[in-house]
């Protein structure tokens, strides 16, 4: 499986193909032509299109008409997430949790996992 990187970020359009394909994959391509139509509003040639920009991307890859995935949901949203907290709070991860929880309050369950996933990063 290959890595995220910044030059090879997803479009909002790509990332909404690429939740269909993640909940769906291995899917064929007529398939997933069908579920695009159905739920993005695509032509079957649009989709086509995207399965091929993607590929060249080396998000997924299409053999015989089957799509499967290269690169999994998990690892495209850590990357989307480290890249907005750097850009978007210099790489404070403090910082976007304040903005983040905002007037919201934890329940005590959140708080103790919160707290559990702290004490596991910690370097």
């Amino acid at each position: 499986m290959e890595q995220v990187n910044q030059q090879n970020r997803l479009c909002d359009s790509d990332y909404r193909f690429m939740q269909i394909v993640w909940e769906h994959a291995p899917v064929k391509s007529g398939e997933l032509a069908a579920l695009c139509e159905k739920e993005l509003g695509w032509k079957k040639s649009t989709t086509y299109t995207v399965i091929k920009k993607l590929c060249e991307k080396g998000f997924i890859q299409n053999e015989n008409a089957l799509v499967s995935v290269l690169i999994p949901r998990e690892k495209v949203q850590a990357s989307e997430t480290e890249y907005f907290v750097e850009r978007t709070f210099a790489g404070s991860l403090p910082g976007f949790l304040t903005a983040f929880l905002g007037e919201k309050t934890l329940s005590e369950k959140e708080a103790e996992r919160l707290k559990k996933l702290i004490d596991e990063h910690k370097g």
